[in-house]
């Protein structure tokens, strides 16, 4: 991972889990233990599925830099399909309060979207890798 794609993830889960601070709070003045459960357990939902969709989109724009934009969106789609895997799972727990749950997931989520794409365009990025001093890019190679 490239040192301004660790910016940007650390700009984004760092405000995601200050959001999740606050819904565990918020969870517990209004469900009690599983209320704290839930939002807790929303707030690592939320920073694992966005951390390891960035990290596997910045590895793969690494590796096959012409894949990067399907490959962003095979991993939003992959992200989407396993939230609603888990959510259908998590739909008839009795062990957290669910409307706690969802909703610190929507700040949560909405908070990650926000902090990164204002990381996003604080990060002095190159488009284009610059060629060495004194190469040209159709100049052949010395032997």
């Amino acid at each position: 991972m490239q040192s301004n794609d660790a910016r940007i993830l650390r700009g984004a889960a760092i405000p995601s889990a200050c959001a999740g601070l606050v819904g565990v709070i918020v969870g517990v003045l209004a469900a009690g233990a599983e209320g704290a459960i839930g939002a807790g357990l929303a707030t690592a939902v939320v920073i694992t599925f966005f951390g390891l969709g960035l990290t596997a989109v910045s590895r793969i724009g690494e590796a096959w830099p012409h894949l990067l934009l399907g490959a962003g969106f095979l991993v939003y789609t992959t992200q989407v399909g396993v939230m609603l895997v888990l959510l259908l799972l998590l739909r008839d727990v009795t062990w957290m309060d669910g409307p706690v749950f969802g909703l610190t997931v929507l700040a949560c989520l909405l908070v990650w979207l926000a902090a990164q794409a204002w990381t996003q365009t604080r990060v002095k990025q190159l488009y284009v890798e610059p060629s060495r001093v004194g190469e040209s890019a159709d100049a052949e190679p010395r032997t």
